[in-house]
Parts: C-alpha cells; sequence; structure tokens
C-alpha cells in the first residue's frame, strides 16, 4: 500500500467547503501556483485544496507553503506512482470533506467565478452526479492551440447533442466509444458519486479520466453547461509522449472489458450501436 505523507499549510480550523479540489502535482511549481491560485479566488463557493505531490522528495512543499492558507492541505507520495494520475488522485478523494469534487490538474486554471456557477446547477439538478462545460484552450504554440480550439469545439457540440438525450445514456456511450468530450479538470463531481464508483481505476496507463467519467455519468448522470468551464493550458502532456497511442489502446481494451463484465453484453453493445447513431446526428 502506497504511503502518504500529509500536512496542512496552516493547521486551524474552518468550516466544511463547499468543493474540494484536487491538484495532482509532479515537479511543476510555477504552473501549480497558478492553478492554486485560481481555486483560491472563486467567490460564494468555498473551497479547500488537495494538493498530491507525486515526487518523492516534496518538491511541491515549498510551493504550498508559500500560501500559508488554512483551506490547502498537502500529501506527499512517497512511492512514485510511474507517471499515472489515477493512483495520485485516489491517495486525496477519501481525504476530502466538500459535498462537491474537482480534480484539477497542476497545469490548468478555474475560470472566475466557475464555482459560483458549479454550485448552483447541483443545487438545482440534485438528481446529476456531474457537471461539465466547454474547454478553452490556452497557450504558446499557435498550431497546437488551433488544433486544440477545434477539437474542443466539436467536444461541444457532441455533449450539447447528447444532452438531448437525457443524462445517462448518451454521454457514456461517447465517452466509452467515442472521443472524448472532456478532460478530467473540466468536470465537477459529487463526492458521494466518487465514492460509489470507488474513484479512478490505478491499473489504466492512460485514459483514466474517461473511464472515471464514464462510470460516473452512466451511473449518476451528467448535465453539460454552455459556458466555459475550464482554462486548459497547452504543452508538454502524456498524450504526446512516444507510443502513446498503444497505451490508448491497451486502456480502451480493459476500460471495455470492464464495463462488459459489470453492465453485461447486451448494455455494452446497446451503447456501441448507440454511438455510431450519435456520430450521424452529431455532424
Amino acid at each position: 500500500m502506497t504511503d502518504v505523507i500529509f500536512k496542512m499549510a496552516n493547521p486551524i480550523s474552518f468550516e466544511i467547503p463547499d468543493i474540494t479540489v484536487v491538484i495532482p502535482t509532479f515537479r511543476r511549481p510555477q504552473t501549480l501556483v497558478d492553478a492554486i491560485a485560481s481555486a483560491l479566488r472563486q467567490t460564494d463557493a468555498s473551497v479547500e485544496i488537495i494538493v498530491v505531490d507525486d515526487c518523492p522528495s516534496g518538491s511541491a512543499e515549498a510551493t504550498v507553503s508559500r500560501f500559508a492558507d488554512p483551506r490547502i492541505r498537502y500529501v506527499r507520495n512517497s512511492e512514485p506512482s510511474g507517471g499515472k494520475p489515477a493512483v495520485v488522485r485516489n491517495l486525496a478523494w477519501p481525504l476530502a470533506n466538500g459535498a462537491l469534487m474537482h480534480f484539477l490538474d497542476d497545469d490548468d486554471i478555474v475560470p472566475d467565478g466557475h464555482y459560483r456557477a458549479i454550485k448552483k446547477v447541483f443545487a438545482a439538478t440534485p438528481d446529476i452526479g456531474v457537471v461539465f462545460g466547454t474547454v478553452e484552450p490556452f497557450g504558446f504554440d499557435e498550431a497546437q492551440l488551433s488544433h486544440e480550439r477545434a477539437f474542443f469545439s466539436r467536444a461541444a457540440r457532441r455533449a450539447a447533442t447528447c444532452q438531448k438525450f437525457g443524462p445517462h445514456v448518451a454521454f457514456a456511450a461517447r465517452m466509452l466509444f467515442g472521443e472524448t468530450m472532456l478532460v478530467c479538470s473540466a468536470g465537477v463531481v459529487r463526492r458521494e458519486c466518487v465514492i460509489a464508483v470507488n474513484g479512478f481505476d490505478p491499473d489504466l496507463p492512460l485514459m483514466e479520466d474517461v473511464d472515471f467519467y464514464a462510470r460516473t455519468i452512466r451511473r449518476f448522470g451528467a448535465l453539460f453547461m454552455q459556458q466555459v468551464s475550464l482554462h486548459y493550458r497547452i504543452g508538454p502532456s502524456l498524450m504526446h509522449r512516444p507510443g502513446v497511442q498503444t497505451l490508448v489502446r491497451q486502456s480502451y481494451k480493459r476500460m471495455h472489458e470492464r464495463y462488459r463484465a459489470e453492465m453485461g453484453s447486451v448494455e455494452f453493445y446497446g451503447l456501441k450501436a448507440f454511438e455510431r447513431m450519435l456520430r450521424v446526428v452529431s455532424c
């Protein structure tokens, strides 16, 4: 079992938060500062932040300590995950106090006012487990930026189409068998739903967020907001490393095998056929 070292930036009592923000990190101090600051400056929604450092030497501890904010907790993974975000995130969610959870990557930024909007949506839709919106990429590589903007524009259109078919089946079908509609940081989830699906699959080499949202949305439903839910920083990524397509295929194979085993072949192949129909109506 992985050991963790747990600290608070300033251990004083505080009220139970509306949202727990989980930020896994590995040696990216400057972008981590930006991510933390974007969560702290949210208004009309109380937050706690759990920073999970995947560096055994604790490279992010000094960065977290600079904030000296009692809303921030620091967790260090003493056994490196080997580049598996699922392992790192799973260290944090059992420690969460908030009714809602946001798994924020350490190079992404929460739009101002987002938690206030999210809180209202969840209050108005008590039967929904996941809320997500559009993704706005930013960065300095114009070619990559243009590519990502086109991708997330298509993703928003797919999500809007899925919403017409209700909160469960269409979203899950597209997540399992088509291009993803969101990255991990773009969604917010009820904590009780994270507990029910037992968090992220630690055995997936990639696409753990796709699997997590597919399983959670199928059980608890989703709502898509037509507004920006994330400023997504483009740059170096696990998805750009050599051999990534092999890992993607392996991940989807495991996702599909697990889903078929848990939900049955009729459900599995029915969703697969439904996703093909959705591709047509989304064009």
